[in-house]
């Protein structure tokens, strides 16, 4: 059994975007050329990645197994081919926070890189609020954090984005907004609307919508990604949330898809904190080194 990294990426864009058409768009290249890497592959691996319907190409459950698999092979491949850091031996302890979302879909693969890294770099982790990681980080309790840099308002704290992740509106397949492009918050705003509140997203999400004219009609407030995610693969309402948390599978194995909003929406935001004035440690430096690196950021 042999795939090429080609065949993993067009399997990977037609996955995310349910049509061939679209993962053709995407990648710059022709449809043919995604159909054939895709037949390849599933010659290759001996078994059916696709269902393919009037509605486009539905995973099977082998292509859902494989689905993981790929985006882990991917990942590797891209560490190995755009981090080049040296000073492995840079050693002490840091102490860094970071909130519920950052934990949980974007930190985890970056501690596990940094601590092959860095091996004699020891990282204490904790996840806290913005309020108490604002106070712990002027107080030292926190040498650095990771967090929503957009929600950061405390004018003692120095901060860094690294990634902005755009939001979206979230629809069940084969939703009616999905005949549009993009839509407004106007026609969204006669959706039944899921509001997720975890480390501020609603009182985010209504600073937009306050300054839009128009109000969600809110049928369900929930800290829970998972139950968000799950409501609108069960065609129960939309949500707007952001590229990062997104996952084209509920966990009942429902397809959300995503469309643009035409109104403004912010991205969300994030990147370090620190307190003003802090004088970088050995470990500070290789840590935000390695954040650098990894995002294409200046060195400094």
């Amino acid at each position: 059994m042999s795939f090429s990294l080609r065949q993993l990426r067009y399997f990977v864009a037609t996955a995310e975007l349910g049509q061939i058409s679209h993962a053709a768009v995407s990648l710059s290249i022709s449809q043919s050329a995604v159909t054939a890497a895709i037949k390849e592959l599933e010659v290759s691996l001996g078994v059916s990645l696709f269902d393919r319907t009037p509605q486009g190409m539905e995973l099977t459950a082998a292509g859902r197994q494989f689905l993981s698999h790929a985006y882990e092979i991917l990942a590797k491949v891209d560490e190995a081919t755009h981090l080049s850091f040296v000073g492995s031996d840079v050693e002490g302890e840091l102490t860094m926070a970071a909130t519920y979302t950052v934990i949980g879909y974007f930190l985890p693969m970056h501690i596990e890189r940094m601590r092959r890294l860095y091996p004699k770099l020891r990282i204490q982790l904790y996840e806290v609020n913005r309020e108490s990681i604002e106070e712990g980080l002027l107080v030292n309790r926190y040498d650095i954090s990771v967090l929503l840099t957009s929600n950061i308002i405390n004018p003692a704290l120095q901060t860094e984005t690294l990634m902005r992740s755009v939001r979206r509106l979230w629809v069940p397949a084969q939703h009616p907004l999905l005949k549009h492009d993009t839509v407004g918050l106007e026609e969204i705003s006669h959706e039944p609307y899921i509001m997720l509140t975890v480390d501020e997203a609603a009182y985010s999400s209504l600073k937009y919508w306050n300054n839009s004219g128009y109000q969600p009609q809110v049928i369900l407030r929930t800290s829970s990604i998972e139950a968000v995610r799950s409501m609108v693969g069960d065609n129960l309402g939309v949500a707007i949330l952001s590229d990062m948390v997104h996952r084209p599978w509920s966990l009942e194995g429902r397809r959300i898809e995503t469309i643009n909003v035409k109104d403004p929406v912010p991205p969300m935001d994030v990147g370090l904190a620190w307190r003003s004035g802090t004088e970088f440690t050995p470990a500070m430096r290789a840590v935000r080194s390695y954040f650098q690196q990894a995002f294409g950021l200046p060195q400094r």
